[in-house]
Parts: structure tokens; C-alpha cells; sequence
């Protein structure tokens, strides 16, 4: 449910009207537009809006009680539903216009409809009609209390100075989260920091209230395609993410996050960060992709300060050049009558922390028959044949052996009736090894993030929590044997 526009009225019979509030959500007003069609009918401005509805309300002329237009007995009335003639012949309506009236404050408001004006629905089939009216009396709890009474002047105007920032709370962008806080409480989002009061963003919703926590994690994302062919050039690259959840107090506290590299580590490149970031080094954001050896490259440490939303979000992202890939591999396939020989072998590289928590090669076959015969022994881990009948999964497990090696070899005999699953790019003997692979607390450029090098300016210190990590990412490593599908270029996503 979403509201197109809000008023706060304030009057003396019918005397000194004035707005004391209005808002108006374009973003809602396009959606009205869309549902209604050629039946759309556009909010009139305040002025021509004020008449309208005090004339519906019997408060524009109180000498003349009777108005043909408003009380004829054709016309059903649907208090508080109200429906306003619009444009110069009247004959567009404004409908339902939502009111309250309590002594000399009027609130309206008008929802969205989301079903087709014609034939027009029934009231009590309209859910945004229901909550609209909730909306109101949250509205006049928080400015006019739980007496019958009107609050006094400088009483309103003080809870009418708030009411934008409540507003961004509770109906951000013209849709209703959260009720109003209580008549007399300061809301969240005016409440003064070390430096006084601050301005809430439009857009931020909100303000963390609680214990407060920065939570910052890198992952990385390693792609590679090996083809074991000395014709064929092998491809690997890496592409890292940082990202930050920041329940700290405040509208608009300041973290720093600072991300390091090894002495010997490769610079970051094309680096994005998030618009929160408020500044930047300039040769940060100008660094690309660039050679390798390139001395002119920024090496960091790279700070990114930043105003942090509420909600998680990605603080940038990042490429990495290195120089050989996790885990190396070989894949050699051969056809021999009704069978395939199979031999692989996995190598992880010496650099590479050996702990992972998870570590997987998928070996598909397509274009064949279902596998009959599975004889294939491994050095390491265990096989598992999928159900289908068509892949084999080599759960190497959490490490590998002293040697950092691991070897598969084998056959498989295609005796099944029932072909398998096709693929028009693995025919005759292009295949693959895919593997699958998280390594938890490390990333393959040696970036990392220290707890102590994030900062937070806030009232409250905040428990940092960072973590890292290495996964795999469209992982290959091509039958040597058969043919395979070469990019002359960068890896493509």
C-alpha cells in the first residue's frame, strides 16, 4: 500500500485555512497514472486542492448548509472516502480523498488504487483504503495526542517541525513501514549528536538504535579456464567485493574502511565504490587495468570513508592480477570402444592456505548414454554418481594430502539405453572438470581488512566483526585431449 499525497489542515470553521503540511510522492503518482489509464486524475496543488475538499466537508460556506453538488440524495456519500470534483466543468473525480477531522486540524490523505477505476471497487475490497485510514490516526496520535482536544499552537508547530523526519521513518517513499511515535517523543532521527543536530538524508529511512556493530567482508571470486594444451593459453583472473553492514548511532556517522596488501601484492584495479563514499584518493579511482610490473600503480593502502545506509550494501569492488591460480589441474580423456579412460590430477598451489570448507570437481558427460560401469579409484576424497547417471562429483573434502596433490583415474562404460542430457559445445571429447571451492579467512591477492584499521566516529564504539574469503567462480579445466571453446581476450562474466 502506498499513498499518493498527505495534508495537514489546520482552520477556525472554515476561517484562516491553511496547509500546514503537504507531501506528495512522484514515484507513486506514476504508478497511479499507469494503473488508472485514460481515468487518471492528477493531484490538484494545495489551493485548488483546499476548497474542494472544505466544500465536501460543509465547512467552505457555513451559511449555506445545503449545496446541490454535495447533499443531493443521487449522490451516495462514503464519508470518510470523500470524492472531489476536479477541473473546471467537475466532471473528473478525486476518489477516495481519506479524512480526519478533529476540532480545528484536518489530515487527508489519498492512496494509491492498484486495481482499474472502472467499474469503481468496492470500498471494503481496497486494502490501501483500510491502512490509509490507520495512517491518519497514527498521524493524529502524534499531533494532537489521545485528548479531544487541539494541542496548543506552538504545541503543533513543534510536532509539525518533526514531521518531515518521522515521515522519512515511516512512510518512506509514500509507503507505510512503521507507526508514529508517541505524542511527545523526539523522533530518532533529530536527535543531536557530538556535533549538534544533523539533517536527515532523503535518502536514509532511518536510524540505528542498539548495540552497535560494523560488520565488513571481503570475497574474491576466482575464474580460470585451463586446457593443458601448450597451443592454448590458460585464463584465470580474480574479482573481489567488499561488503559492509554498519548498525552504528547516528543519521550520519563516519566509517573509514581500510583495505591492505602484502609487500609483494599485486595493486588493485578498476576499483567502484559506492556513492555513500564521501571522498577519495584520485589515483584510487584512476587505477585500471595495467601491466603487471607497472611501478606507477597505487599499491594502497586504500581508505574508502564513508556515511554507511542502513541496510547492507556493496563499498566497492576490485580486480586482481596474480600469478597462477589456486589449483592447477589436468584433465586427459580418451575413447576407447563402448568405455572412456579417465585420468586427472589436482594441484593446489603452495601459496594457497590448505583448509577449505568445501571442495568439489563435477565431471558431466553429454551427448552419451547413461554410465553403466563406474571403475575409477582416487587418491583422496570420495565419488558419488548423480542419479541421472550422467555426473560423477569428487567430494575431495576440507584439504588436501602433504603432497597438495590429489589424482582420479578410471573408467566409465556408457551401457545404459537412455541417452543422457545434450550439450551442443561438449561433443566427441571436449569435456570438463568443474570445480567448486570456498576457502574461508584468505583471498588469492592478499588483500585483507585489519579490525583495528576500521574507524568509527561515533557517540558509541562499536564491535567490528571482518571476515574473508576465496571462492570459486566458473572454475574449468578442459579435457587435453578433445577440443575446447578459447578466448583470444579477457574472460567474459
Amino acid at each position: 500500500m502506498s499513498i499518493r499525497a498527505l495534508w495537514v489542515i489546520t482552520h477556525d470553521k472554515g476561517e484562516s485555512v491553511q496547509v500546514q503540511f503537504s507531501r506528495r510522492y512522484p514515484s507513486v503518482e506514476f504508478r497511479a497514472k499507469t494503473f488508472a489509464g485514460v481515468h487518471y486524475v492528477s493531484v490538484p496543488e494545495d489551493c485548488n486542492f483546499l476548497p474542494l475538499l472544505l466544500s465536501e466537508l460543509g465547512l467552505a460556506d457555513p451559511d449555506k448548509p445545503y449545496v446541490a453538488a454535495r447533499d443531493d440524495c443521487s449522490r451516495q456519500q462514503r464519508c470518510p472516502a470523500l470524492e472531489l470534483r476536479v477541473g473546471s466543468s467537475g466532471e473528473r473525480t478525486l476518489w477516495p480523498v481519506l479524512t480526519i477531522v478533529q476540532g480545528g486540524i484536518i489530515l487527508a490523505c489519498l492512496p494509491l488504487i492498484e486495481v482499474p477505476p472502472d467499474p469503481r471497487p468496492s470500498l471494503f475490497s481496497l486494502a490501501s483504503v483500510s491502512k490509509g485510514l490507520a495512517l491518519l490516526c497514527s498521524l493524529q496520535s502524534f499531533l494532537c495526542g489521545t485528548g479531544v482536544k487541539t494541542p496548543e499552537p506552538d504545541v503543533l508547530v513543534s510536532r509539525l517541525a518533526t514531521l518531515p523526519s518521522v515521515l522519512m521513518q515511516v512512510c518512506p517513499l509514500g509507503t507505510p513501514l512503521d507507526t508514529f511515535p508517541q505524542p511527545g517523543t523526539l523522533p530518532g532521527a533529530l536527535v543531536s549528536g557530538p556535533g549538534g543536530a544533523q539533517k536527515q538524508p532523503a535518502w536514509k529511512t532511518g536510524v540505528h538504535r542498539g548495540r552497535a556493530v560494523v560488520s565488513v567482508a571481503l570475497s574474491e571470486m576466482v575464474r580460470s579456464m585451463q586446457y593443458g594444451n601448450q597451443s592454448k593459453q590458460d585464463l584465470w583472473d580474480v574479482h573481489g567485493t567488499v561488503t559492509c553492514k554498519c548498525e552504528v548511532e547516528g543519521v550520519l556517522p563516519n566509517v573509514t574502511v581500510t583495505l591492505s596488501l602484502p609487500p609483494n601484492g599485486s595493486p588493485l584495479q578498476d576499483i567502484l565504490v559506492h556513492p555513500c563514499v564521501t571522498s577519495l584518493d584520485s589515483s584510487i579511482l584512476t587505477a585500471s587495468s595495467v601491466e603487471e610490473n607497472d611501478s606507477s600503480a597505487f599499491s594502497g593502502p586504500y581508505k574508502f570513508p564513508f556515511s554507511p545506509p542502513l541496510e547492507p550494501f556493496r563499498l566497492c569492488s576490485y580486480t586482481s592480477q596474480v600469478s597462477v591460480p589456486p589449483i592447477l589441474g589436468s584433465y586427459h580423456l580418451k575413447s576407447e570402444d563402448s568405455h572412456l579412460k579417465l585420468n586427472a590430477v589436482l594441484k593446489l598451489h603452495e601459496s594457497v592456505r590448505n583448509s577449505f570448507e568445501y571442495c568439489d570437481a563435477h565431471l558431466p558427460f553429454f551427448n552419451r548414454n547413461l554410465m553403466g560401469n563406474v571403475d575409477i579409484k582416487v587418491t583422496s576424497g570420495q565419488l558419488e554418481v548423480s542419479k541421472e547417471k550422467n555426473l560423477i562429483v569428487w567430494l575431495i573434502g576440507q584439504k588436501f594430502p602433504k603432497s597438495r596433490e590429489v589424482t582420479l583415474e578410471g573408467t566409465i562404460h556408457f551401457s545404459g539405453h537412455l541417452a543422457g542430457p545434450s550439450d551442443p559445445m561438449c561433443t566427441d571429447l571436449t569435456a570438463y572438470i568443474k570445480l567448486h571451492f570456498r576457502i574461508p579467512d584468505m583471498t588469492l591477492s592478499g588483500c585483507c581488512v585489519d579490525q583495528h584499521s576500521v574507524q568509527v566516529y561515533s557517540s558509541t564504539k562499536p564491535r567490528i566483526v571482518t571476515t574473508r574469503e576465496l571462492v570459486s567462480s566458473t572454475y574449468y579445466i578442459w579435457n587435453s585431449t578433445g577440443d575446447a571453446p578459447v578466448s583470444s581476450g579477457p574472460m567474459l562474466l
